[in-house]
């Protein structure tokens, strides 16, 4: 019963994607830029980013959601319907205490906009070097 049930969810969201991305008048996800490369930070602060978006299609786009790919980074966005034509954000913060070396974090967008992916994502990237660095001792002779 629980393969059916599992078989069932992903026929319905396969034809619910696939009808979606069909309607002429879908609400279309237009970024500014879909990665920020933050280049190199100091370990500590929280870095952040606003990807800017537009909504390109015809109804009002709809960000259900936005997640991320783990716990040190935090997605917040425009709740509010976007209207045809008008701009929102997807603010992006990342924190790099305790987290040095290179990073390359997603945010999943959950959305009622045209896609040919299953889902959107943005991306963010860096370089967390240590806050303060560790000086070897004085060798003696």
């Amino acid at each position: 019963m629980k393969k059916i049930l599992v078989l069932t969810f992903f026929i319905l969201s396969y034809f619910g994607t696939y009808a979606q991305n069909n309607n002429p008048n879908a609400p279309i996800l237009k970024f500014t830029s879909e990665t920020h490369d933050f280049g190199n930070l100091k370990e500590g602060p929280i870095a952040s980013f606003d990807f800017v978006f537009t909504n390109a299609g015809r109804e009002p786009l709809i960000i259900q959601s936005c997640s991320a790919s783990c716990g040190c980074t935090t997605p917040d966005w425009t709740k509010e319907p976007i209207a045809p034509g008008k701009s929102g954000k997807i603010s992006v913060k990342y924190t790099t205490q305790g987290r040095t070396g290179t990073f390359n974090k997603t945010v999943y967008i959950a959305s009622n906009a045209k896609c040919d992916k299953e889902r959107y994502e943005i991306y963010i990237k860096g370089n967390v070097t240590p806050s303060q660095s560790i000086e070897s001792a004085p060798v003696k002779h």
